[in-house]
This record gives structure tokens, sequence and C-alpha cells, in this order.
């Protein structure tokens, strides 16, 4: 018979590996902004509330939350939670509102100053350590947003950050009366507004007040976002740094992309 020392020394020791094994747990989070409520998804690292810091992470065109779930698990590991949304309008697939035709950068900034508002105010969130993680069209949302909110956004990370948006429609649509009611980009219908909009935009003027530490990741092979923008917005932001993944396009494979979570991990540590 094994003695009431052993007994309680099993328990204890049992009770301790259920503790460290105590896996992430993932709640969906609806944040208000006006008349939208932003759907999201909050991925907590070990299930608990302790306060941390947090990880934002902004889809690209057409995205949704679910490439947000990608960051998890790594940046999780830590000590991270991490939020996912889906952009008001901003995808066909969009819990928050999948009508393209009303998609807006600048209606995608409010959604991310909302969100950004809301965890600030969370007892769980380190409101000095939030951090900004966009991709593609994402990731200029990101830099324009972090550029108005500088006092709230700790750091700033872009993955191929698609910052020619406005240069290349306005190449496209050289005047207002060329855009059309509708533009249809891969399947996806957008309306007129969205072009409108980002007319005189000037993206690089919306690098000066942001100090904070900026990473940019970016393949040397992409097709759709110029490199050049990256390089330049390097130059212009007072503490950033390219990591350039040679022959990733728009886009990273499993291979890039563990190579830039590396990044992203080293970055945040």
């Amino acid at each position: 018979m094994k003695s009431l020392g052993v007994v309680l020394l099993t328990l204890c020791t049992g009770l301790a590996t259920i503790s460290c094994r105590q896996q992430a747990v993932e709640e969906e989070v609806w944040i208000e902004n006006g008349d939208r409520k932003i759907y999201g998804v909050l991925n907590r690292p070990d299930g608990g509330r302790k306060q941390r810091p947090l990880l934002i992470i902004s889809h690209g065109f057409n995205g949704s939350h679910e490439f947000g779930r990608n960051y998890f698990d790594s940046l999780g590991e830590i000590g991270y939670l991490c939020y996912a949304f889906d952009f008001g309008c901003g995808s066909l697939g969009s819990k928050t509102d999948n009508n393209t035709m009303e998609m807006s950068i600048l209606d995608e900034c409010e959604d991310l100053k909302a969100v950004i508002r809301h965890f600030r105010s969370c007892p769980d969130v380190d409101p000095d350590r939030i951090v900004l993680l966009g991709e593609s069209q994402g990731g200029l949302v990101s830099a324009l947003v972090a550029d108005e909110m500088p006092d709230a956004v700790s750091s700033l990370i872009l993955v191929f950050p698609a910052l020619c948006i406005p240069d290349n429609w306005n190449r496209i649509y050289p005047s207002v009366e060329d855009i059309p009611d509708t533009t249809r980009l891969w399947d996806v219908p957008i309306g007129r507004r969205f072009f409108t909009e980002i007319r005189d935009m000037d993206v690089f003027r919306h690098t000066d007040r942001f100090d904070n530490p900026v990473l940019i990741v970016q393949g040397d092979k992409d097709p759709v976002v110029s490199l050049e923008d990256s390089r330049r917005a390097v130059e212009l932001y007072d503490d950033a740094r390219l990591h350039v993944i040679a022959g990733a396009g728009h886009g990273f494979s499993p291979n890039e992309f563990e190579e830039s979570l590396k990044q992203i991990r080293s970055f945040l540590k």
C-alpha cells in the first residue's frame, strides 16, 4: 500500500501535469463600431485571463479572420493574445458584412480603430503592448491606423503590405469619370466609392507620426505589391526593418510562412 505522502505527491503531480497541458481557448468576440458589429475570434494561449500583450490581425482583400488563425499557436507560445476579425464589406465571406460593393479602405480603418479602442479597455490586455499585424490590404489599413493612433500601437508588422493600392488604381482610372459603378477584381465586385476615396491618398505621408518599431516581411517575387514600396517605407519610418523572403510571392508557402513567423517572433520578443 502506498503511503499517504506518495498518494498526495502523485495527486499533486497529476494536477501539475493537467495545468501544464491546459489548451489554448478560442472565443468569438463581437465589437461595436457604430451601427456595425465586427466579428472576430480571440485566442487565449493558455485559456487564462491574466494581463497579456495583444496582436490584432487584419486580413487582406477578400480574406477573413481565418487567415489570422495561422498565427495563433506560434504567437500564443510567446504569450500573446491574438484577435483576428472580418472587416465589414471586406470580403464575400465576411461575417461582419459581406457586401463588397461597399468595400472601403477608410471604413476598414474605422473598424480597426474600433477594435483597438475595445481591447484597450479590457482588463486582461496590456494597453501598452498592442501590436498590429496586417497582410496585403490589411497591411495598408494597419499602417494608416498606426499613424493615426501612434500612442495606442506599440509596434507594427506588415506582411506583403499593399501600400501601392492608391497609385495602382489611379493609374488604371486616371480620372474620376473613368471609374465604373462596378469593378470586378478576382471575381469580387467592388463599388465606385472604394476608388474615389483613395484618389488623393498619399500613403507615404502616413509614416511620419509612428515612431515605434516596424517589421515588414515580403517576398522578392511578389507580383501584386511592390518590394520597392516596402523598401521606401522602411526608409521613412524611424525604427523599421525589412525581411525579404527569397522566391516568395504574394502569399507564402508553408516553409516561407515559417520563415515569416520566425522573424515575427524574434521581433516581438
